[in-house]
């Protein structure tokens, strides 16, 4: 027995070396497996969220924008949507991205990625180090599509379709591009985590898209005038059920709008998803008791307006904030946003057709300010807050303020070029009475006697 004994200990002796040798090996090897497997999770929900967000201009946007106009401008009000999915990808690809993620100046990106050079499929540990370069590159690539169609809805049924090309990639290199690389990119001047002087948190475009494009809608409406007849002949949206089926759509695809900024499958995009959530429901409740106080009735169109209202106002800090405090930014989004677009709309009288300022503008800048009051460092370990929460919102107002001053400068500017290139910002009266469909694309929506 005692021989057996020494013959097994002389096993695990000799083996000894062999076995301290390959558990490092498989060591390396677990967290090689652990490794991919994150990437692959992240991976899949990060291009499942670039989906998401692409739905939410085709077909979401595009049904709850064609809804709200007049029969006539149906197909025309549609078209302004898809082709913006089509000139900003292939702007985007081309230039866009690199002139917002390349390394640059301050205020713009360096031509590193131009043409989607050195994009490809080893992640940019800078921005997203789990997932490849292009995943990120077209998830980013869907905010910059969606952000020029938002605008359409301030001058609706009156613009010229080669009008609306030339102003969008003018508009996409005076303000969105410059916003964009100020607040996500590396060295950007409102980048609170890559070594911006101005530490602006902005999850998910609260400034870059919803503030840029809201103010410069304002800016189209001032700028191009208002529809023939209007304020005197009514006006009344086409079809709320198409209305109604894109806003659920743009409600849905706004997970991949904010919960997707996560830029990973973590316990950060649970919590944003939950936060947009909740400000969409608080949204459309704030919305309908505002209506229900001022009109005596609530209305659908009040309930989707305020939705989507929410969701604006969320944006900014979606995955900075405590979950429940989405009520807070949904309430606050549907009473202002309501009062912007009832009230003062028609106090001053400026056709915002479909009310991209008085929805997105107002609702990004309000959310841009209870970030800076909301932000906490538990929700995202990113976040800090040396000056407290209140130096944080003078860092908010700030980034909201250069945001404002550059879409104001940049749309007017490009809506001046704009005019002088193409002869003209909108239809002519004739074209207008007729209607976007026939005048520009020569198809009806609606053929009832076919």
């Amino acid at each position: 027995m005692l021989h057996w004994n020494r013959f097994a200990a002389a096993l695990l002796l000799a083996a000894a070396p062999v076995a301290a040798q390959s558990a490092p090996e498989e060591i390396k090897a677990l967290k090689a497996a652990v490794a991919a497997a994150q990437s692959a999770g992240d991976n899949a929900w990060i291009l499942t969220s670039a989906a998401l967000v692409l739905m939410m201009t085709g077909p979401g946007l595009a049904l709850f924008y064609c809804g709200l106009v007049r029969k006539k401008n149906v197909l025309g009000t549609m078209m302004q949507s898809f082709i913006m999915m089509a000139v900003m990808t292939l702007l985007w690809a081309a230039i866009g991205y690199s002139l917002v993620f390349a390394p640059g100046t301050a205020i713009l990106g360096g031509l590193e990625f131009a043409m989607l050079r050195n994009v490809g499929a080893v992640p940019n540990t800078t921005y997203a180090p789990t997932i490849p370069h292009l995943t990120f590159m077209v998830y980013q690539m869907m905010f910059a599509v969606i952000s020029p169609a938002l605008i359409t809805g301030a001058f609706a049924e009156r613009m010229k379709f080669n009008a609306l090309l030339v102003y969008s990639v003018l508009w996409s290199f005076l303000v969105y591009f410059p916003v964009a690389h100020m607040v996500w990119g590396q060295g950007g001047y409102l980048n609170a985590f890559l070594g911006g002087t101005i530490p602006v948190l902005d999850f998910a475009g609260g400034t870059v898209v919803h503030i840029t494009t809201g103010v410069s809608a304002l800016v189209c409406a001032m700028v191009v005038g208002p529809r023939r007849g209007y304020p005197q002949e009514p006006m009344k949206p086409h079809s709320l059920v198409l209305s109604f089926i894109g806003a659920c759509l743009l409600w849905v695809g706004w997970f991949g709008f904010n919960a997707g900024s996560a830029l990973g499958a973590s316990s950060l995009a649970s919590s944003a998803f939950v936060t947009t959530h909740l400000a969409a429901a608080a949204g459309a409740v704030a919305w309908l008791v505002a209506e229900q106080w001022h009109n005596g009735r609530p209305s659908a169109l009040g309930a989707i307006s305020g939705a989507v209202a929410g969701l604006a106002t969320v944006t900014q800090g979606a995955g900075f904030v405590l979950p429940f405090s989405g009520v807070m930014y949904g309430l606050a989004g549907g009473f202002a946003c309501f009062y912007m677009v009832v009230v003062v709309k028609n106090k001053f009288g400026y056709d915002d057709t479909l009310d991209a300022f008085g929805v997105h503008g107002v609702g990004g800048i309000l959310g841009a300010l209870l970030t800076g009051l909301l932000a906490n460092p538990a929700i995202n370990e990113s976040v800090k807050l040396p000056s407290g929460n209140w130096g944080q919102l003078g860092a908010q107002a700030a980034g909201a303020a250069i945001g404002i001053v550059v879409a104001v400068a940049g749309s007017w500017v490009a809506l001046k070029i704009t005019a002088a290139v193409t002869g003209g910002l909108r239809l002519d009266p004739r074209d207008e009475t007729q209607g976007m469909d026939l005048a520009i694309h020569g198809e009806e929506g609606y053929n009832l006697e076919a």
